[in-house]
Order: C-alpha cells, then sequence, then structure tokens
C-alpha cells in the first residue's frame, strides 16, 4: 500500500452522480461524518462542480476530480496545470504515455495526485474489440499499468479484478482506486467487471467508488456506514 490508511471512511471515494452543485452538497450534507472522501465527474463538474472543489476541501474532505483528461501533451499539461490550484487530492487522466508523462509535468509540486485510467470497467472483452484494440483486457490493463509506473503517476484506475497484476506492475508505493463497486445485492447496471466492497478490500484495493447504490438510497448515510464497516 502506498500509505498507511487508518480511517477506513478515506477508502470509500461517494461518487457525486448529481446535476448540480447544490443537489452535491444536500447529498454531502445527508450523508455527514459518515463519508470523507468525495468523487466529482464530468455531469457535476459540466455543470457548475469545479467550484465546489475548493469549498470541499476547505472542510476538511478530499476530493477526487475524475475528469479522465486525454489530449496532445501540451492541452494535457496546461489543464493540469489549471486544476492544480482546487484542492483536489487526486485527478484522473488515461492512460496513454504521452498523456499521461504530461500530466506529470503539469501538476507541480502541490498539484493533485495523478491517476491513470486503464479500462473503462463497463468495458468487456467485445467492447475492445469493437473499439480497435487487439490484446485481451486483463493484457492492456496490465500493459498500461506498468506504463503509468514509468511514467510517474501516483496511481490506477481499473477493476478490481485486475488489482494483483496491476499491484505487480506498480508496487507498493503506488494506489489502486477501483469504481464498478457494488454492495452485496445492488443492481450492476452498466458496469461488467463489479466486486462488493468487503470482496475488492480483500483483493488489496486502496479506494473504491461507489455512486448509484449511494446517491439513490432512501437513507445514503446508512449505505455509506455500511460499505465503510465492509471495508474496515
Amino acid at each position: 500500500m502506498p500509505t498507511t490508511i487508518a480511517d477506513p471512511r478515506d477508502r470509500l471515494i461517494v461518487a457525486l452522480d448529481v446535476a448540480t452543485p447544490d443537489e452535491a452538497l444536500g447529498l454531502v450534507e445527508r450523508i455527514g461524518d459518515a463519508a470523507t472522501f468525495y468523487k466529482i465527474g464530468y455531469r457535476l463538474a459540466y455543470g457548475g462542480g469545479l467550484a465546489l472543489v475548493p469549498r470541499l476541501a476547505a472542510a476538511g474532505l478530499k476530493v477526487f476530480l475524475d475528469l479522465k483528461l486525454h489530449d496532445i501533451g501540451n492541452t494535457v499539461e496546461e489543464g493540469v496545470a489549471a486544476l492544480s490550484d482546487l484542492g483536489a487530492t487526486f485527478l484522473t487522466v488515461h492512460a496513454y504515455p504521452q498523456t499521461m508523462r504530461a500530466a506529470v509535468r503539469g501538476r507541480g509540486a502541490n498539484g493533485p495526485r495523478i491517476l491513470a485510467v486503464t479500462v473503462l470497467t463497463s468495458y468487456a472483452a467485445a467492447d475492445l474489440d469493437e473499439a480497435g484494440y487487439a490484446l485481451p483486457v486483463a493484457e492492456l490493463v496490465e500493459r498500461r499499468a506498468r506504463q503509468a509506473a514509468e511514467a510517474g503517476i501516483d496511481g490506477i484506475v481499473c477493476s478490481a479484478f485486475e488489482a494483483g497484476p496491476v499491484r505487480a506492475a506498480i508496487g507498493p508505493d503506488r494506489c489502486i482506486v477501483t469504481p464498478g463497486i457494488r454492495p452485496r445485492d445492488s443492481a450492476t447496471g452498466d458496469q461488467k467487471r463489479v466486486m462488493t466492497p468487503r470482496e475488492a478490500r480483500t483483493a488489496g484495493i486502496d479506494h473504491v467508488v461507489v455512486g448509484r447504490p449511494i446517491t439513490a438510497a432512501f437513507d445514503p448515510r446508512a449505505v455509506v456506514q455500511a460499505i465503510v464497516a465492509d471495508l474496515a
């Protein structure tokens, strides 16, 4: 593990999969101190959610800014530099070597930790084949994880099913963050490679990302508390 995570709440990243900052703040308020780490993705970021990053950070919360940047090197470098003062803990880029190297250059000394997204957890072998990739999912993930370590990336976003080979590729000093986590008996939605929180923890995952099972719950705080108990 890259660091010791003393508080099990820090292992759970709650995905703020809502449309507006007001909805996001409402969810954070309902969850209260049961969670310490939140993800802001495309939907919320492009709906005004970037302004929430410093606000949440000022309240002592951690923020995972999941923007999956990917463009020419100079554009990625400048984009990461522009985001580095917001106070996010994590920022994602796609795991292409040029993109990863540019992100590392752009973050500076005090920017967020850069995570590389290997293969989306909504992708299966047939999806990669349709997109023109000749490698199987596991092989492509492992290859990109090795390239991420060489580029100086701080961690990997991958399915929990690939955690073993990814850990071997990146070593003990980088973190593994896993989406596609569903509490037992939850619907999987559009995710195709999923695990429960306890299974992910057993597989050696550092942080798990959970969205819809929490955001759609009648009592999101209770769901968060149950997941954290599984991760403890």
